[in-house]
C-alpha cells in the first residue's frame, strides 16, 4: 500500500519502520513543519491514512481525507464526542474511516476479556471494582483512551456503577478522589518513561483480582495501526477497531 502518515513524533516514526518492514511505501508524512503539504492532491497520492495527531487537528484531518476520497485510520483521540456527526459526513459522502483508542492486539483482547469479567462479577456485587492507567509525563489527555474504553466495558456489564470519574496523579498533583459507590474510578498516574500500563482491580474485604496490561513499547499499537489499514482497504463505511477482531 501507499500509505499516508499524519504526525510524524514517535508514534508516526515507529509506524512508518513497521509499514516499510511490510513491504508498504510512506508517500506522504505530516507535521507541524510540514502542514502546507497536506492538500487533497497529495492525500490522493496514498491508498490509505493513518493519523496520530492531536485533538485539535484530527477532525480537519478527517475531513481532508473525506474530500481527498482516501480511507482513514484514526488513532488520535479526544475527539469522539464527534463521533455522530463524524459518521453521518462519513457515511453520506460514501467514505471509509475505522478508529480506535488503541489498536494493539493485546489491547484488543483485553477489551473483549473485561468485558466477559465485567459480566461474571456483575452476580458478585460485593467486589467493588476500579481502573488504575498509567503512562508517561509527556501525555497531556486524562484518562487515556484505553482506560475509557475498560471503563466503558466495564459498565456496560456491570449493574452497581452507572459512571466514571478521573482521579489524576502525578508527582505535585492530586486531585479530589471522592467517588461515590455508583462511580467507577479510573485512576490516572503519569510516571516517565511508562508507554502503557491498564488495570482493572476488583477488590472485597477477602481479596483483590486484577487484571492488567502491560505495553512494554508502542511497537504494539504501531503494528495494529498498520493492520488496520490493511484491513480497511476496499471497505467503505465509519468502522471502530474491534470490527477488525473476530472474537467468539
Amino acid at each position: 500500500m501507499k500509505i499516508a502518515l499524519l504526525g510524524y513524533g514517535k508514534m508516526g516514526k515507529i509506524i512508518e519502520k513497521i509499514a516499510i518492514s511490510r513491504k508498504h511505501e510512506i508517500v506522504l508524512t505530516i507535521d507541524h513543519d510540514t502542514l502546507d503539504d497536506l492538500t487533497v492532491e497529495n492525500l490522493q497520492k496514498a491508498d490509505v491514512v493513518i493519523d496520530f495527531t492531536m485533538p485539535a487537528s484530527v477532525l480537519g484531518n478527517i475531513k481532508h481525507c473525506f474530500d481527498a476520497g482516501v480511507p482513514i485510520v484514526v488513532g488520535t483521540t479526544g475527539w469522539y464526542d464527534q463521533i455522530p456527526q463524524i459518521k453521518q459526513l462519513c457515511e453520506q459522502s460514501n467514505n471509509t474511516l475505522l478508529y480506535g483508542s488503541n489498536f494493539s492486539v493485546g489491547v484488543n483482547i483485553f477489551f473483549h476479556v473485561n468485558r466477559l469479567l465485567a459480566k461474571v462479577m456483575n452476580s458478585y456485587p460485593y467486589y467493588d471494582v476500579q481502573v488504575e492507567e498509567i503512562h508517561h509525563t509527556q501525555k497531556l489527555d486524562s484518562p487515556s483512551g484505553t482506560a475509557i474504553t475498560i471503563a466503558e466495558g466495564i459498565l456496560d456489564n456491570l449493574e452497581t456503577k452507572s459512571e466514571w470519574v478521573n482521579v489524576l496523579t502525578t508527582d505535585d498533583k492530586h486531585d479530589d478522589d471522592t467517588v461515590s459507590n455508583n462511580q467507577l474510578l479510573i485512576e490516572s498516574l503519569r510516571i516517565d518513561s511508562v508507554p502503557g500500563t491498564h488495570t482493572v482491580i476488583y477488590d472485597s474485604e477477602v481479596d483483590t483480582i486484577e487484571f492488567k496490561h502491560t505495553a512494554h513499547n508502542r511497537n504494539g499499537f504501531a503494528l495494529g495501526a498498520v493492520l488496520a489499514a490493511e484491513w480497511v482497504i476496499g471497505k467503505k463505511g465509519f468502522y471502530s477497531v474491534d470490527a477488525m477482531f473476530d472474537f467468539k
